[in-house]
Parts: structure tokens; sequence; C-alpha cells
């Protein structure tokens, strides 16, 4: 099954070929990094206008790479929630309108079910992934480890109760002068900084919670400078120190959730799932468990930010459990954050 998917939830536009839920054909992004680093975050309208340029071009680029036409392909799939809503109705209008005007299945797919899917991707060898899953899913805007026993068969376990991971990294490079987006410019300062020079507090939040919180952290890094002469090496040593302590507080819960879920895989996904200590630390702490779990993260750097490729492996799997439903290309709806 041939699946042409659009992903405009937030910045990214984009559109992807792809097969039977692995295979990727193409995955065309267009950022917007640029544009939003002048504000230091996205600005919702401009991000808007920005989808209404792009949309076409990418898809057209998306069926180029991929050597297909409209014809060639069997259902069309677009991000429809969560995100932001401007945003989400230039990727759901054009997917309806491309759906109607070449009698196509149309797939309304879930951003962070998107993000889960994106370790189903490869490009050579279909991955061989068993159930259930353990997945810390991570980005900007959610913050989630999921229990997952079948295809589309979720359960939250534990959430973030105030800002996302990815929120925080956006704000405390704001804090710290650092470029947009924060995760890898946090990322990129961290290199040259001592991680234990200063020792951030990790919300506890009961030793039976799976939850996260990090306002709390954000607070400790924003009274830390406050004060400080922001030499460049201080820069870099905060920079090291905070992903340490979010990195160990992100490790620690899924580690903690392993224990009580024995599962037969460990993914991590999202947009924070690119960063190095991130999965270093999964893996180490995955060992020291002497857990017989396979850890798994995106393939590729492509799949782990915003992109439809992930939103068409999604759907695949979402039509294969119920293909009854997804016969009215009318019934999609777009739903904000």
């Amino acid at each position: 099954m041939l699946i042409l998917a659009i992903e405009t939830s937030c910045d990214e536009t984009s559109a992807a070929v792809v097969e039977n839920g692995w295979k990727v054909h193409s995955n065309i992004i267009a950022s917007q990094v640029e544009i939003h680093a002048k504000t230091g975050g996205v600005i919702p309208e401009v991000a808007a206008r920005e989808h209404v340029l792009k949309i076409i071009p990418v898809i057209d680029q998306a069926l180029k790479e991929a050597n297909k036409t409209l014809n060639d392909i069997d259902a069309i799939a677009v991000t429809s929630h969560p995100g932001l809503i401007s945003s989400l109705l230039i990727g759901t209008n054009t997917a309806s309108t491309l759906a109607l005007l070449n009698n196509k299945i149309l797939i309304p797919v879930n951003h962070i079910h998107g993000h889960i899917y994106s370790n189903w991707l490869s490009v050579e060898n279909p991955r061989k992934i068993k159930f259930p899953i353990l997945i810390l899913t991570v980005s900007g805007g959610h913050n989630e480890i999921i229990y997952m026993k079948d295809h589309h068969e979720f359960e939250i376990i534990g959430e973030t109760r105030d800002d996302a991971a990815g929120e925080a990294f956006d704000k405390v490079a704001r804090m710290l002068g650092l470029g947009y987006p924060g995760g890898p410019e946090i990322a990129k300062a961290a290199k040259s900084g001592n991680p234990k020079k200063i020792k951030f507090p990790i919300a506890n939040l009961g030793k039976n919670s799976f939850d996260f919180s990090f306002s709390g952290l954000k607070t400790a890094v924003l009274y830390e400078i406050k004060q400080k002469d922001k030499t460049q090496q201080y820069i870099c040593d905060i920079a090291s120190c905070f992903q340490e302590a979010v990195t160990e507080a992100l490790s620690q819960k899924l580690i903690l959730a392993a224990q009580k879920y024995k599962v037969e895989e460990i993914h991590l996904a999202g947009g924070v799932s690119a960063n190095i200590e991130l999965r270093e630390k999964i893996i180490r702490k995955i060992q020291e468990l002497d857990s017989k779990s396979t850890f798994r993260h995106p393939e590729h750097i492509s799949y782990c930010t915003d992109n439809a490729a992930m939103i068409a492996s999604a759907a695949y799997f979402q039509y294969k459990k119920n293909p009854e439903k997804y016969k009215e290309w009318r019934n999609i709806i777009a739903k904000p954050n």
C-alpha cells in the first residue's frame, strides 16, 4: 500500500511517500527554523503563511523523488491533531482536496502517534519490531511514556505535568542567549561544558509515578544565572548541567517503567530523541538493568523531528486495523492542542 502523507502541525511543511508502513520512497521537509529563529519561537500566523507557500511544491517534490504520480497512490494521510490550528488547516484542507479530486482514501493521523511510528521507518529493510513496547516520546509539545500492546493500542502511563522537555530546552536556550531551536543549541554548547559543575534539581513526583515536571528545573536555571557573569565557559557549563538533569529525569522514569512493564522493546521518539546524551544514557541504564528488551530510536535524524514519513507509517497501520472507517473523505477535522 502506497501512502502520500502530509505534515503541517507546527512549523515544518512535509510530504512523503511511504510503502507498507515502513519503506520510505521520499520524505521532503521544508523547515522554517531560520524564519522563527529571528523571534526565538514559532509565531502561528507566520508558520501558516509559510505552509501556504510551501505545501504544493513540497508535495510535488515528494512525488517526483519517489518517481510516483497521484495515480500510483492508494491513500492520502494527514496530521489532523494536535498542533497549531492555523497550520493544521493548511494540511487538512490540502489533503481533503487531493483526496476528493483524485478519489483517494483519506486517513487523519494523531501527530504523537506519528512520532511513535517513526521507529518503523527504514529505507532498505523493514525493522522486525515485537510487542509489547514501552515508548518515551518527547519533543517541544509533548512528553509521554506509552505502553503499546499492539498497533494503535496505546496506554499513556506517564506524562509531563507542566513543560515538555523540548519546551524547557527552548526556554533555557533563550535564557542563555543561545539560538533556536533550543535542543540542538543546548547540546552543542554542552559539549564544551562540565555536567558536574552544578547539580540542578530533578522533580520527585513519587516512586510509583512515571510523570515528569520541568518547571522547577527551568526556574532553578533562571535563579542560577540571574546574578552571574555569563562567560562563554559558564554558558557551556550551564547547558551541560541542564542537559544532564533533563536526560537523567527522562531516562530515570523510562527505566522505572521498564521495571514494572516487562516489554520486548523500548523505543525513543520525538524531536528530543535526536539528543545523543539521552540515547546513550538510556542504553547504559538498560544494560545496568540487565534487560533483554531491544532499544530503538529513529533510524535517521530526519525521522526524529516533525516529518510526513512517520505520519504515513502511522496511517498505514491505522488503516489496516479498520479499513471501513476511512472511506469517507469528509470525516476529517483539524483539532489544535
